[in-house]
């Protein structure tokens, strides 16, 4: 994601106090399943709630 996004580990960090780069970090999850399932496991959450909270970002 970084790679493809440009931001540094270090911009990512201070972004994730802003719910535009939290809904496009999520945005990215979702893109690729397997990834939104790795994450959603490492969270102890179903990828369900991280798509849903993607909703409750951008509205």
């Amino acid at each position: 994601m970084l790679a493809l996004s440009g931001l540094t580990p270090d911009a990512l960090r201070e972004g994730l106090g802003d719910p535009a780069v939290l809904a496009a970090v999520i945005e990215f999850l979702c893109a690729y399943e397997p990834d939104l399932i790795a994450a959603a496991d490492a969270l102890g959450v179903e990828p369900q709630q991280l798509a849903d909270t993607r909703e409750n970002l951008t509205k």
